[in-house]
C-alpha cells in the first residue's frame, strides 16, 4: 500500500518537490506558513500541522531554517504517533538536528535529516542531490519518495550526517561561485566576449555546476534566485558556527560570508546568490553596474 505523504514548506524548493511527488502518483497532504502557495498543485490541503500528521504516514518538512523546524515539529507532536517517519530535507543545524530526532524517540517516530541541493531548477526538474542522515531501514523506506524529486541520494551515516555533508555542499557551492565570479569579472575586464568564454571554458577543468547554471545569469545581470542571499548566508553561519566548535579553519568561507553581508547591507539579500558578483565589482569600482 502506498504510503501517505505529508509535506510542510511549499517555498523556492518544496513546490517544485511537491509538484514530482503528485506527478509520480502520490497525492500529498501539505501545509504551508504562506497561504496559497498550494495554487495549481494536484495536493490535499490540511487545516494546520497537527491535521497534517494525523492524516499521514511520512512526513516531509522543506522550511527556511533551524527555528522554523523546531516550531514545525512542535506543531506537528498532536497528530504524531508510532511509526511514523519525519524527512527533514531543510538546511539546519546538526545539533539541533540530533535534539530533534532524540526527542521524538519515545513517540517511536523515526527522523531522517536529508537536505537538498541542486537549486529551484532541480526541485522542478526532479534532479536533485540528496544526503541523508538516519537508519539503513529508514532509508529503504523513504528512497521511494526521495527518488520523485531526487537523482542522486547518498546515505552517510547516522541522524545529522546528513546535515553535516550539505555543510561541506556549501563549502564548495560558495567557494565555486567566487571563482567563477572573479574569473567573469577579470574576462569582462579584458574585453571578452563573456558568453564565449564561457562557453569555452564550462565544459574543461574549470567547470562547476555553478559557472554553468549562474555563469548565463551573471553575464546578463539577471538576479532572479535559484536560491538567494539571505538563505546562503543562514547555510554560512551554519557553516562557520559548526567549524568553530570543531575547530577547522575555512578562512575562504569566512571571507565569503564577509561579502554576501555586504550585500545584504545593500538591500540585496533577496537577490540570487550568484550576486556575489556585484560584491567584487563594487570593490573593482564598477558600483553603477552593480
Amino acid at each position: 500500500m502506498q504510503e501517505r505523504i505529508g509535506f510542510v514548506g511549499l517555498g523556492i524548493m518544496g513546490r517544485g518537490m511537491v509538484a514530482n511527488l503528485a506527478a509520480k502518483g502520490y497525492r500529498p497532504t501539505v501545509w504551508n506558513r504562506t497561504p496559497g502557495k498550494a495554487d495549481g498543485l494536484e495536493v490535499d490541503e490540511a487545516e494546520d500541522l497537527a491535521a497534517l500528521a494525523k492524516g499521514s504516514d511520512v512526513i516531509a518538512i522543506c522550511v527556511s531554517d533551524t527555528p522554523d523546524v523546531v516550531e514545525v515539529v512542535s506543531g506537528l507532536k498532536d497528530g504524531l504517533s508510532e511509526g511514523q517517519l519525519i524527512i527533514d530535507h531543510s538546511t539546519i543545524s546538526p545539533l539541533e538536528t540530533r535534539r530533534l530526532a532524540l526527542e521524538l524517540v519515545p513517540r517511536k517516530v523515526d527522523w531522517l535529516d536529508a537536505p537538498v541541493s541542486g537549486g529551484s531548477e532541480g526541485a522542478v526538474q526532479g534532479t536533485l542531490t540528496t544526503m541523508v542522515g538516519g537508519s539503513e531501514a529508514d532509508v529503504r523506506r523513504a528512497r521511494p519518495i526521495l527518488e520523485c524529486y531526487s537523482t542522486t541520494i547518498t546515505h552517510l551515516g547516522p541522524v545529522g550526517s546528513g546535515q553535516l555533508a550539505k555543510l561541506v555542499n556549501q563549502i564548495l557551492v560558495v567557494g565555486n561561485q567566487l571563482a567563477a565570479s572573479e574569473a567573469l569579472l577579470f574576462a569582462e575586464a579584458a574585453g571578452l566576449d563573456l558568453a564565449r568564454t564561457l562557453n569555452a571554458v564550462k565544459g574543461g577543468a574549470a567547470g562547476s555546476w555553478m559557472l554553468a547554471n549562474r555563469g548565463p545569469q551573471m553575464i546578463t545581470n539577471n538576479w532572479d534566485p535559484g536560491f538567494t542571499i539571505d538563505l546562503q548566508q543562514k547555510d554560512l553561519r551554519l557553516v562557520l558556527d559548526t567549524a568553530d566548535k570543531i575547530g577547522t579553519p575555512l578562512p575562504g568561507t569566512a571571507l565569503i560570508f564577509q561579502l554576501y553581508r555586504a550585500l545584504q547591507q545593500s538591500g540585496l539579500g533577496h537577490e540570487g546568490n550568484h550576486a556575489l558578483i556585484k560584491a567584487l565589482r563594487q570593490l573593482a569600482g564598477e558600483i553603477s553596474r552593480a
